[in-house]
């Protein structure tokens, strides 16, 4: 299986798309060319008239690990390709946040870092006893992108954006659910769970879905100009320091990062 197609989308039920994040013996983390399909795939779903919902989850009993850290030394070398790399994945989060369709993340198991933001980007998050979420980039010396934070900002409220930022503390499901990272715990399947919430949208006009979607998403503040660019600065200075360097090593070895602010 190529990386690109560990994303494979299904319509289960007429009206509803199922996208799976399908690398189960990597926790379903996610490469750059799997960034570029998540990309293409809500996209190209966001162009089906007939289409009500469209849920994201991952298989194996993970939701996704977040992005490849093994990857990260030759996929995120640097500023020039970590600019690459970011514009891939905010491509990814933009796509899920600009659908119009209704968007479910039916999750079980992990959804770290950028699995966490994807399924922020979604409109509801459905989640087993066994999800967990959290964002550990400042373990890792990076900077979470916008799109992502200002997501999660949306979801939790501000202050507990910055406890979940600065501290990259996983949430099990019920502080999730109690921080609003997660919308409802299901007793059984996520996925199910997630049908049943998408077949109840029968009744409700898909017009009226997408316009609400739209006017929510312009009352959210925007980042001015300047502001991100302020963003990219600090992200590549993050990119390439010592400490993001020490993130990966620690990450790889398993042991605790030892960071000095440079």
């Amino acid at each position: 299986m190529t990386d690109a197609s560990a994303i494979r989308s299904e319509r289960p039920e007429p009206g509803v798309a199922v996208v799976t994040i399908d690398r189960p013996a990597r926790r379903n983390a996610l490469t750059f060319a799997m960034w570029v399909a998540l990309a293409e795939t809500f996209e190209a779903l966001s162009d089906i008239a007939e289409l009500r919902a469209v849920i994201l989850t991952g298989a194996g009993g993970a939701f996704s690990a977040g992005a490849d850290i093994h990857e990260f030394s030759s996929a995120r070398a640097g500023a020039s390709l970590g600019d690459r790399y970011a514009a891939a994945v905010a491509r990814a989060n933009r796509a899920i946040l600009h659908c119009p369709k209704a968007t479910f993340a039916a999750i079980s198991g992990p959804a770290m870092g950028g699995g966490c933001g994807l399924a922020l980007c979604c409109d509801f998050r459905i989640g087993d006893a066994t999800a967990r979420l959290g964002i550990p980039a400042a373990r890792l010396g990076l900077v979470y992108g916008v799109e992502e934070t200002r997501a999660l900002v949306a979801a939790v409220g501000v202050t507990r954006a910055r406890e979940l930022l600065y501290w990259g503390r996983p949430h099990d499901a019920s502080a999730a659910l109690a921080a609003g990272l997660l919308s409802e715990i299901c007793p059984a399947d996520p996925v199910a769970a997630a049908m049943a919430r998408a077949a109840s949208l029968a009744g409700s006009a898909p017009l009226s879905i997408a316009g609400a979607k739209r006017v929510i998403r312009a009352l959210q503040p925007q980042p001015s100009a300047e502001d991100l660019a302020e963003i990219a600065a600090l992200s590549a200075r993050a990119i390439e320091s010592a400490d993001h360097a020490e993130g990966v090593a620690a990450f790889a070895a398993r042991r605790p990062p030892v960071f000095t602010g440079r």
